[in-house]
């Protein structure tokens, strides 16, 4: 059996990094996990290429090859996802779907020609698509009600990737998540009990990448990495344990909730095995709607005492916001701007709220007749809703908060503000730490790399207006906290990519809000009937 992994093109986003990325030779941020994954759940007797079109096409030669088309993805790359899953039909593959983007919306893949549905977590469904497929069978859906003890995931496939072709690299710890915030579709998906693999499953994983030759950043994909702290740190202590045996060759990203400011055990170890970034959802600075959408863990501390605090850990902080909430007062843009500027965030994600199926929100609004029929979700695009508030207010807010947030100077201030609290970390300041954390292995900086940050001093150091703060900025990390240099200037360089996509997210909400004006977006039908196989596991998969 010949199987095509196809990776659908993610459009273009806060994550994608595009020039920063193509600047030191890279292709794509980070590659697809889902899909390595999956092609270790397989029969290893069949035979699989991998193609992750964000970084190469699928030729004729593959389409050729193939014998079965699997594609897995999210919402996002919904155009893409269904140009691929037609293109298969047309040359008469037979075409597997899974992932998030089809286990949400199940009915888009049917309606797109695609022959196998493989729906929610793989560790249990996809066993039931191979016996399927030795019976003979043409085509199905396939479901499962419980969710997987993840200790019984393979280590993925990473040797199909292209890993010189990405910035980062991907892992999984857990899934699921403790919290229940109304508009998030991961306790949907994963649930509310946070699922661990086991330290020797991820060091597997680990052991596999070094010895592919991978050296430098790594993102742990969870959703919330601290999920479940009664097991995290115990794999923190093992995991400083490997990274000391191997000569610290990786450094990690991750996403986690606000409340790890409280465990300061948990913040030393996190430091300690050479955690740089975490990914925090603030969501909004306005305590009533985070009241409302159920984001009680960020309301337990003032949360700019908890930033300082994770901050100061040695965590560089990047976070997530959101405007449209329900009763939420004029001015949301603005508060937001201001929060991350006194609380010195250099990466800020903000888009307008969405609903995604199966969620609280999509229930709630849903039931009072609220939903648009807007799919295309991602962060160019306006709520999927009726507001409680004008949409012309909502989208001038967050289109002129955006775009003085990554005012080059402005965002130039954060991330020094921010590097100067990190620089205060005992992992940061004491000599001896520093040294045993530093990466013993030589780094694929190449001559690209170079070049890149020669040009990026050309542009903030003389080109752009941002040349004098530019210097003194750097002038005053060299003076007082020589060590972050080098998270100065990598940040810096993401202004290559903040630049051109502010001006897209304007555009493309002013095209997204004329087009709402001028009535082209209806609201949706949400009485449309599913297909007699979809119904039962749409009634358990609501219920859970």
């Amino acid at each position: 059996m010949n199987v095509l992994l196809s990776y659908p093109i993610f459009p273009t986003s806060f994550w994608s990094f595009e020039k920063a990325v193509q600047g030191i030779g890279k292709k794509a941020f980070m590659p697809p996990l889902s899909l390595v994954t999956v092609a270790a759940l397989l029969p290893q007797e069949w035979n699989f290429r991998l193609r992750d079109r964000n970084i190469e096409p699928v030729t004729e030669d593959d389409w050729e090859w193939a014998d079965m088309v699997m594609l897995s993805g999210m919402i996002a790359q919904k155009e893409d996802y269904m140009a691929q899953i037609q293109e298969a039909k047309r040359r008469d593959l037979r075409v597997v779907v899974g992932g998030p983007y089809a286990t949400s919306l199940p009915n888009d893949m049917l309606a797109a020609g695609a022959d196998f549905l493989v729906l929610d977590e793989g560790e249990y469904t996809i066993n039931l698509f191979v016996e399927a497929l030795k019976r003979g069978e043409a085509s199905g859906i396939f479901r499962s009600k419980d969710k997987p003890d993840v200790t019984l995931s393979p280590v993925p496939r990473y040797d199909l990737l292209q890993l010189d072709a990405y910035f980062l690299m991907a892992i999984q710890y857990s899934r699921g998540c403790p919290f229940q915030c109304e508009f998030c579709d991961i306790i949907i998906l994963y649930g509310r009990k946070p699922r661990t693999k086991t330290f020797s499953q991820v060091e597997k994983e680990l052991d596999v990448l070094f010895d592919l030759g991978w050296r430098g950043g790594i993102f742990f994909v969870d959703d919330n990495f601290i999920g479940n702290k009664r097991t995290v740190k115990p794999f923190l202590e093992n995991l400083i344990e490997w990274q000391t045996n191997k000569g610290y060759p990786f450094s990690f990203t991750t996403e986690a909730s606000i409340d790890m400011a409280q465990d300061d055990r948990l913040l030393e170890l996190m430091a300690l095995s050479k955690f740089s970034t975490v990914f925090i959802g603030i969501e909004t600075p306005d305590t009533d709607s985070l009241k409302l959408t159920m984001k009680h863990q960020n309301n337990r501390k003032p949360m700019n005492e908890s930033l300082e605090k994770i901050a100061k850990s040695g965590l560089r902080i990047m976070a997530g916001f959101i405007i449209g909430f329900d009763d939420e007062k004029k001015g949301a843009g603005e508060r937001v701007f201001q929060f991350a500027t006194e609380n010195a965030i250099p990466g800020v994600t903000f888009s307008m709220l969405q609903a995604l199926p199966g969620t609280a929100l999509w229930d709630r609004l849903k039931a009072s007749g609220r939903l648009l029929d807007d799919a295309n979700l991602n962060q160019t695009t306006l709520l999927n809703f009726v507001p409680t508030r004008p949409i012309e207010e909502i989208a001038e807010e967050y289109v002129n908060a955006f775009w003085k947030l990554y005012d080059p100077k402005v965002y130039l201030k954060r991330v020094f503000d921010h590097f100067m609290l990190v620089g205060q970390a005992k992992v940061h300041q004491d000599p001896e730490l520093r040294k045993k954390l530093a990466n013993q292995h030589k780094t694929d900086f190449d001559l690209k790399g170079v070049l890149f940050g020669l040009k990026m001093l050309a542009k903030l150091g003389v080109v752009r207006s941002t040349r004098f703060v530019f210097w003194k900025y750097l002038y005053l990390m060299f003076k007082k906290n020589p060590g972050g240099i080098g998270n100065f200037l990598s940040f810096a360089a993401f202004m290559e990519h903040f630049l051109p996509y502010r001006k897209m997210v304007k555009k493309e909400i002013q095209e997204a809000l004329q087009a709402r004006i001028d009535g082209k977006v209806k609201v949706l039908d949400t009485n449309i009937e599913l297909s007699d196989e979809l119904t039962e596991g749409v009634e358990w998969y609501k219920a859970s």
